[in-house]
């Protein structure tokens, strides 16, 4: 059985709170992604662009597109969208499965910088999702700066995904970041950011990056407007864990 992971993604521009255009844009570009995708990964609140001012009542519009659109593609999607839920508002991230399943995760880093905290509502879950033989942790934006959230513990995941809405002004940080992230859990890192101007006209420069259990970048989006497909190794990653054991050496402890 070919274990590895075949991914795409999606960095682009989001039309300010506005989810009918930003759909139409995403479903023709995860159209033209790879026949042989197992996995699309789009930007942080993809359908409106990072606004503290909109949001769709779960069950969303949105989140039935991706639904739909992960069972004709038979691939899996994730992104995260604003949603309202018995009255309180969250920055979620759902990964759908084409045979229909759904998970989603509650961001739990709110950029309090940005009055994100006035807004939206912090989850307290980790999730972890199964898919393919390979064990996946989605994350959202800000929660790249806390590395505890992310620390690869038994049982270890295979890939750390960061789905995101970060300015080009704080963009070296990021791209640090997600190195790190990749080198200190030995895992597979995947930081998904847009592209363009927002609302509140921030610039945003992209850098999405598919990066290696040892930290080397195995691509770069730049500032493109573009789709980046890649196929992960789950025999190498694998080899290089047993090779070098260091995530066994890692400190114990309990998250609260």
């Amino acid at each position: 059985m070919n274990q590895n992971l075949h991914i795409s993604l999606i960095q682009t521009d989001l039309v300010w709170e506005n989810p009918q255009a930003n759909i139409i844009n995403f479903g023709e570009k995860i159209n033209n992604t790879p026949n042989t995708t197992d996995l699309v990964i789009l930007p942080e609140m993809f359908n409106s662009g990072f606004s503290m001012h909109f949001s769709e009542t779960h069950p969303s519009e949105s989140l039935a597109w991706l639904s739909k659109f992960s069972s004709a593609k038979q691939t899996s999607i994730f992104g995260s969208l604003a949603i309202a839920e018995n009255g309180k508002n969250y920055n979620r991230g759902y990964f759908v499965k084409p045979n229909g399943e759904q998970y989603f995760y509650d961001k739990k880093h709110l950029f309090k910088y940005g009055k994100e905290h006035e807004t939206y509502t912090a989850g307290t879950e980790i999730l972890t999702v199964e898919y393919k033989n390979w064990k996946i942790r989605p994350l959202i934006c800000y929660d790249l700066r806390f590395p505890v959230w992310s620390r690869n513990t038994a049982p270890f995941y295979d890939l750390l995904i960061y789905v995101a809405s970060w300015p080009m002004a704080r963009i070296e940080a990021w791209r640090t970041l997600l190195r790190a992230r990749a080198i200190e859990n030995q895992c597979y890192v995947v930081g998904v950011n847009r592209i363009g101007i927002d609302g509140n006209n921030l610039i945003y420069n992209g850098q999405s990056l598919v990066i290696d259990y040892t930290g080397e970048v195995l691509c770069d989006a730049e500032d493109n407007d573009t789709i980046l497909s890649v196929e992960l190794s789950f025999e190498n990653l694998q080899n290089f864990r047993t090779r070098f054991p260091f995530l066994s050496d890692g400190d114990s402890f309990e998250l609260k």
